[in-house]
């Protein structure tokens, strides 16, 4: 029956990687992934030998011996505890999500467009790959490059000039989400499963990935691509749908930013103070969108019920990205199905002893630098979420204390080795649907530079290892 759920499981992988090829939503193989591995789990209990707890990250004693009610209460248990971590992380994606539609409801983004102010192609390649950087910190690399994108649209009229940019936007986007507990979803897991602390994420993994983002985008400075000026028009500005642009824009990246120091100081789970940060910039605009309204004027039935559908809130939550969210679930409740079966602890066996051990004795583990590296390749080709859910699971039982230095490699590789193909991760394939980039003329420009930024990221992270 292992071998059931492990076959599922790698069609399912194969129906998200191939997404665009099947045109099917990769929400729908997630989904189906997920629930056929657990039904299969409920069928098979009694010919499963092991079983993985991982509130205890240890196998059960005697599974195979135990009696067919107690393995399934068991059983759910297990899928009750794997939903609750789950669901803390998308509730927390939930309130970001929304906290950003929010500042977008005010066109907030605009006031980053004001900021340019030059039309030398080097500028503005440092320009947006610095916002990049920083934007993905505070609201995430997935958001971050949408925003840039939507940006440089109106300020880099020729496409193929464009997409250059974009390439760039991407590696740029990845390696800032990597030092933030906020700002990649990978990341984010590892901070609310705690194996890391937002300080000593930022003191482990902001040189390399401001290296990961700083190699790339110098020595594409130099190809002929970002020579020369672009044209630009004079006539092309566009008004801010409201005065309080700004001041929603720097409320909400504040609000975002407030959550960790919020964990720090109250120790409640992440997806708490994001609730409050969201209350708190949902009340702003709420007060905000009534200024436009004047109180003298008399609103019939009708109007008032049509300026309730303009509520930024209601707005706000309408658009926010639902497919995103039950693909993390689908993904992330799946892999669950193979940690509680204990197939990733076993693998984890044979990845440690079938890689040579480089770097192990730095990082305290049984664990390969090797291994690390490779799943960061891994993530280039197969969805960087999954890849660190397994390796929650893999690698757990080796290492159990906060902020080993694993963890924090782990959160670099998944989080900037998606960059080296343009499907390897959220920001890529958000900046391929919106523009239309090739994959291979994405695999032909601009992989090598991500390869290049992912190798001098991962070198300085094990230089800083060697004396944090």
């Amino acid at each position: 029956m292992e071998s059931v759920i492990i076959i599922v499981f790698i069609l399912g992988y194969l129906a998200i990687t191939l997404e665009h090829n099947l045109k099917l939503d990769k929400l729908i193989p997630a989904l189906a992934m997920m629930a056929i591995c657990w039904a299969i789990v409920a069928l098979g209990i009694d010919s499963f030998s092991n079983w993985f707890e991982s509130s205890s990250h240890a196998l059960v004693e005697d599974f195979a011996s135990k009696s067919h009610e107690a393995k399934m209460h068991l059983a759910e248990e297990t899928l009750l505890h794997h939903l609750g971590k789950t669901a803390e992380i998308l509730v927390f994606l939930l309130g970001a999500m929304t906290i950003v539609e929010i500042i977008d409801y005010f066109d907030g983004f605009s006031t980053i467009k004001s900021y340019v102010r030059t039309n030398s192609k080097k500028k503005i390649l440092w320009i947006f790959s610095i916002l990049a950087f920083i934007l993905s910190a505070i609201i995430d690399n997935l958001t971050a490059t949408i925003v840039l994108i939507s940006i440089l649209q109106k300020i880099v009229k020729n496409r193929e000039d464009r997409i250059w940019f974009e390439g760039l936007i991407i590696i740029a986007a990845n390696a800032g989400g990597a030092f933030s507990p906020i700002g990649d979803v990978t990341t984010t897991m590892l901070w609310i499963g705690g194996k890391v602390t937002t300080i000593k994420l930022f003191t482990y993994l902001f040189i390399p990935s401001l290296l990961c983002m700083v190699v790339p985008t110098f020595i594409a400075s130099f190809l002929p691509a970002f020579k020369g000026t672009i044209d630009t028009d004079p006539q092309d500005q566009e008004q801010s749908k409201s005065k309080h642009s700004a001041s929603m824009l720097y409320l909400g990246l504040s609000a975002i930013v407030f959550v960790p120091i919020f964990k720090t100081l109250t120790h409640l789970p992440p997806y708490v103070g994001m609730m409050l940060s969201l209350a708190v910039v949902a009340t702003f605009a709420e007060i905000f969108s009534r200024t436009k309204i004047s109180l003298t004027d008399f609103k019939t039935q009708e109007e008032s019920q049509e300026f309730s559908h303009h509520s930024p809130v209601h707005s706000s939550l309408s658009k926010i990205e639902m497919p995103s969210i039950l693909f993390f679930l689908g993904i992330l409740m799946a892999v669950a199905a193979l940690e509680s079966l204990g197939v990733l602890f076993n693998f984890a066996d044979g990845l440690k002893q079938g890689v040579p051990l480089i770097g192990s004795e730095l990082s305290g583990t049984e664990v390969s630098d090797l291994v690390v590296m490779l799943l960061g390749i891994g993530s280039a080709v197969i969805d960087n979420v999954p890849l660190v859910a397994a390796s929650l699971g893999m690698f757990t039982e080796s290492v159990e204390s906060v902020d080993n230095p694993l963890w924090h490699f782990i959160a670099f590789s998944a989080g900037t080795g998606g960059s080296m193909l343009i499907i390897g991760s959220a920001a890529g394939v958000v900046a391929m649907g919106m523009e239309k980039i090739d994959f291979f003329w994405y695999l032909k420009k601009i992989s090598w530079l991500a390869f290049v930024g992912f190798l001098v990221g991962s070198l300085s992270f094990m230089l800083i290892r060697m004396f944090v």
